[in-house]
This record gives structure tokens, sequence and C-alpha cells, in this order.
């Protein structure tokens, strides 16, 4: 075995350029010919995969010239080396290249050098307890509101969920904050009720008893079960509309805005809440209907779901759910409508005895959305040498009528123990190039009001030195209803580091592999979804048009219980969490160690 050769390279500290200017990144930048697009986060980046390899390209291979190889120009391989370097710009070169010598008066390559030539990186997984993660989710539904279950924004469940939270970072090691917002939010009451009252027979005579009264003793009701039957809908109004006063029912089919409206006013409206087929429109959003209802004067207005989690959850029918306004777009609250959601099955008796029959609607909801309430983001932070940046995040606020188990205890748990995991790395590698914040989000369910707020409260900071957000929402595989795991993201050198991770993954858990099918997607920018805390990362920081942040979502499947009273704990499947944890969180690992 010959010398080892020497490798002499310009010292260049990595980290250095962080603390530089976008104006001096961008000269830098400039002089090697590279592009200087992209916010500063982008330039360090491109500058600190350049560095790492110029080492490389500008070395003094001692002895090369008298112990260079046959057929080998040491020239060309230089070159060679030199142009995929420059080809190679998205990639994060952090492997230390190391020539290992010659032999026989030949050039060898390490490895390393190697591998790197070939485009392959090397990737180590964390570990995930699955335990400690169902302990995580037990605990917060734990703290959910004794009747209702969930922990609805701006009440002190959520408050109590993110102290929770807080503490628990803090026994992982983890320095960490609460930051408290005002948003609109809307407070549930205790008065609630939905039935149908048929007139008894005397309840017709003249001068009898008013029909379905109190006096009408032989009248005939049938009473329908709050979060069960029906549920109210986030920002709905109060209206207490009494059998006895006759209130008609208008049926409005899908409430588009051909339907007549008009004809409901002072009334209360159905509209069924179907799918659009071919060419036929379906129909829209709660917000929307809100707006037709406030704008013609509708005292009450009842959706019908007739297309979401039907036949899955109860045989014959489809469990209503809640879902919320925008409600930035009413210029007041609709603060005296009602609005409800109901079974497929009471929507068909509604129809059926109460708008084509002599039937009596008695329909009361209590909610108060006239204030402003508090809500809280919790942060357990990882310092490194950098302010550059990477964020973890889901919403441990959930809706009010259950426990949220799936949507979102199970991304907020994991987000905890990728927390606990990456702790106990730092605790033996040491500080972190990056530094790294998981965040719980309060305010999603009512229009991603916690994740906006800190985004637009740090604008500056994320603007200069974000270089991910990774967005664990719904990140749950129902173990029966099994469609896989997807993972999707705008920015393709997180997307193929993802695909490296899913490879490594298969290698050491080949069950989890088998039993849960990845999907890895990259998209544009323009692409990323907008309903979750990652949109305020990808659409809000920057400002210019064409300039969006970067994030990495992952989607579960199977969660038919969805913003019903059925999500709880008794389809939780932690194993499935382990599958974005270790992923997302060896992600982590990858960029901010190496």
């Amino acid at each position: 075995m010959g010398s080892i050769g020497a490798l002499t390279t310009e010292s260049i500290n990595m980290n250095e350029w962080s603390s530089k200017t976008v104006d001096q990144l961008k000269e830098e930048l400039r002089s090697r010919g590279m592009s200087v697009s992209g916010k500063k986060a982008d330039l360090v980046f491109r500058l600190n995969e350049l560095s790492g390899a110029e080492g490389v390209v500008e070395a003094e291979i001692v002895g090369m010239a008298h112990q260079e190889a046959p057929g080998i120009n040491s020239d060309r391989v230089l070159l060679s080396i030199r142009e995929r370097v420059r080809a190679k710009s998205s990639a994060y070169i952090l492997v230390l290249i190391i020539i290992t010598g010659f032999t026989g008066g030949g050039l060898v390559l390490g490895p390393d050098l190697v591998n790197w030539i070939k485009g392959e990186e090397d990737y180590e997984l964390i570990e995930f307890d699955q335990n400690q993660t169902r302990a995580y989710a037990e605990g917060l539904v734990n703290l959910g509101h004794p009747v209702w279950g969930g922990r609805l924004s701006g009440t002190v469940e959520e408050e109590n969920a993110a102290q929770s939270i807080k503490t628990n970072f803090s026994n992982s090691g983890l320095p960490s904050t609460i930051e408290e917002f005002e948003i609109p939010v809307y407070y549930m009451g205790n008065q609630f009720d939905l039935m149908i009252c048929q007139p008894g027979n005397i309840g017709g005579l003249i001068g009898g008893p008013t029909p379905c009264s109190a006096a009408d003793l032989n009248r005939d009701e049938t009473d329908f079960i709050h979060t069960v039957d029906y549920v109210v809908q986030g920002y709905s109004g109060s209206v207490n509309i009494p059998a006895s006063s006759n209130t008609q029912v208008i049926d409005l089919g899908i409430g588009n805005e051909s339907e007549n409206w008009e004809s409901a006013a002072n009334s209360v409206g159905i509209v069924w809440l179907l799918d659009g087929e071919g060419q036929e429109p379906g129909t829209e959003s709660n917000t929307v209907l809100m707006k037709r209802a406030q704008e013609n004067s509708l005292r009450g207005l009842i959706t019908i779901n007739a297309r979401q989690n039907c036949d899955d959850l109860v045989s014959g029918d489809c469990v209503p759910y809640s879902k919320s306004l925008d409600i930035t777009q009413f210029d007041e609250k609709p603060y005296n409508i009602g609005f409800v959601m109901v079974s497929r099955s009471v929507g068909e008796s509604i129809l059926e005895e109460v708008v084509n029959g002599a039937g009596m609607l008695q329909f009361q909801v209590d909610v108060d959305n006239q204030d402003e309430g508090q809500i809280h983001v919790v942060c357990g932070i990882i310092q490194g040498e950098t302010e550059e940046l990477i964020v973890i995040g889901a919403h441990h606020d959930t809706v009010y009528n259950g426990q949220g188990a799936i949507d979102n205890t199970a991304g907020t748990a994991t987000v905890q123990e990728m927390a606990r995991q990456i702790a106990l790395f730092e605790s033996e590698a040491g500080a972190p190039k990056m530094t790294i914040y998981f965040c719980t989000w309060g305010g999603e369910e009512g229009g991603l009001w916690g994740s906006k707020e800190w985004v637009d409260k740090h604008r500056e900071n994320l603007a200069e030195n974000l270089r991910l957000y990774i967005n664990l929402d719904m990140n749950h595989v129902d173990a029966e209803r099994n469609g896989g795991v997807t993972l999707q993201g705008n920015s393709p050198t997180d997307v193929r580091h993802i695909r490296g991770l899913v490879e490594e993954f298969s290698k050491t858990y080949p069950e989890l592999y088998q039993k849960y099918g990845i999907t890895v997607r990259e998209l544009e920018s323009v692409q990323m979804p907008d309903n979750s805390d990652h949109a305020p990362f990808v659409y809000d920081i920057y400002q210019d048009e064409g300039e969006f942040g970067l994030a990495m979502l992952c989607y579960g499947s199977g969660s038919s219980e969805y913003h019903t009273y059925l999500d709880n704990m008794d389809r939780f499947n932690e194993e499935s969490l382990a599958v974005s944890g270790i992923l997302y969180g060896s992600l982590v690992r990858h960029l901010a160690w190496g």
C-alpha cells in the first residue's frame, strides 16, 4: 500500500455564510457563476453546497505529478468532479471527501467520493417509541371537554393542552415557549334541540290548543341527539324556533345560487351536501352557504350529509361532521342564524315529515360567536450553531364534538415524540448546524389562526432563515382502512432526501414498509394545498409574487371519523405514526447534523 496522498483545501467555515447579508451572499454566488435567486436560506444553502465541493476541485493532490496512473488524466478527473458540482446545485454535500492514496502509481478514490460522484448519500434513521407516542395522545384526549370531548380554540381545554405539551417539551430537555394570540372564536352553549313534532288530534280543533304546544297532549315528538344525529357548525349563531311556531322549512336542493333562496326568508332552509357528477356542480362550502343564508334573512340553515363517510361508520347512513366558516369573509358575523349538519337519515325524515308532511320542526342552537378569544402556540427549541431554521408543526386544537384522536392528536403526539428523540440525539451528537423548532398550533380548525399569527409575528426571521417547514396533520393510518402514507412537498431537494430515507426505511423496518405503502410526491409550489398549517409557511412569508416557502407534508389514510363524534381512541393506531415520525425526524437529523 502506498502512502496516503495529502489533501489541502482552503479552510471554509460553513457557518460563516449565515452571518453575511443577502447582498454579500449574492456577490459570492455571482463570483462563482451561480444562481442568485431565492431567499437568504436558499443562498446560504447553495454556498454551503459549493464550499464543500470546492475543497475537492481546488485541492492540491500532493505527489500526483509523480504517481499519476497510466491512462488516468488527473485534470480530467477533477474536471469531471467540477462539472458534477456545477450540475448538482440542489444536492446538500455533507460528506468529507477523502482521496485515500495511490497504489502502484494509480489514483485510488475513496468510497465516499465514489458515492458522491454517483449521487448517493448516507442516511441514518432516528428512533421512534410507539408506546410513548400513544401516551402523549392519551394525555391530550384526557384534557378534552367533559361533555363534548374536544379542545375547541379559545377554551380552557385548548389552553390546558398547550400547557401539557410545553411540560412534555421541558421534560425532554427542550427550552420551550408559549405565545398567545387574540383571534375570532365561538363558544358553545348548552341549549341545543332538534325535534320533529307531529301535532295531536286535539291540536287541530277550533279553540283547541296550539298544535305541538305543551298543551297539545297527544302530540308525537321525535328527538334527535346532538353530536350524533346533528352537529352545530362553526360560527353558527343562536336561534330558538319552537315547534309550535310552525316555521316553514324550505328545500334548497344543493344550495347553489340558482336555488330560490329568497323563498326561505324568515324560514329554515335545508341543503343537501352532494358531490358533483360530470358537468353537474357539487354543494359549495359552509362559508358560501351561510353568506347566502345571511343575505336572504334565513332564521336557520340545515345541511344534510349525503357525501362523506356514508356506510363507513353507520350502516345505511352518513354521520354528520363539524366544519367551520371562513369568518373573515363576513362583514357581520351571522349571530342570529342557527347552522347545523344532520345525518342523511335525519335529513330524509325532515324532508318527508316536515317539508312534505304535517310535521313541525323545533330548532334551537346556542352559540356565541361575537367575542374574540385567546389561543396558544407552543414551541420546543433546539438551538443550532446558526439561525437557519427548520420548523416541525401540528395543530393541537380540535373541533368541539369529539376527542379529535386522529385530527389532530395523532400529529401533535408525533411531533412530541420526534422532539424527544431528536433531543436525545442532540445530547450525544452536540448542537446541530440549524436551529430546530417543534411547534403545535391552536386555532387551526377555525381558520389556521395559530400558524398564521405566528408566521406574521416572526415573518422577518422566517424570511431570512427558514430552511423548511414540516406539517403533520392527520398523519395517521387506520389499521383496517389502510391506504398507506403520502409524503409530499414543494422542495425538490427534500423530496429527494425523503426518497433516500424511504429506501433506508424499507431495509430497517421491512414489515412497516410492506404494511404501510409510502407514496412520495414532488409538487409545484402553486399546487400545494392550503387547508392546514403549512399554508402560511408556503404562501404568507414572502410578499413578492412567485416566491414561496418550502414545506413537506404528510397525509395518512382511512380516517372516516373525520370531525365526527367517533374520532376517538378506539381506532387509534400508534404504529402507523412511526412511518412519518421516523422519516421526517430522520430528514431533520440529516439536514441539521448531516
